[in-house]
């Protein structure tokens, strides 16, 4: 099975052509294209070099799709810290009190 992942959001939403991408992490543009179609599975050191070259966490190229308007990552990034704080504070009240909404 293949594993899920956002490389291809990130490496597009970085506006990366598979062979830019590629040269930057230190592989081929084949490489890239079989672990994007899922033919070919990620390992960490292919993580840990993508995550850098596109400027983000390891865990947002399995968890986070940049492209995602409605996702909260794509909110978060535009707050400012206090605003972050405010943020946290909201769900962690909804968290407790069980607003359904």
């Amino acid at each position: 099975m293949a594993q899920k992942h956002f490389i291809r959001e990130w490496r597009k939403f970085r506006d990366l052509t598979q062979e830019q991408f590629a040269e930057r992490v230190g592989v081929t543009k084949s490489y890239v294209s079989k672990i994007e179609s899922g033919k070919r599975r990620y390992d960490q050191p292919f993580l840990e070099a993508a995550a850098q070259v596109l400027r983000c966490e390891v865990a947002d190229l399995i968890m986070r799709d940049p492209t995602d308007p409605d996702g909260i990552w794509s909110v978060w990034d535009t707050l400012t810290a206090p605003e972050r704080h405010q943020v946290v504070e909201i769900a962690k009240t909804i968290k407790r009190t069980g607003t359904d909404g």
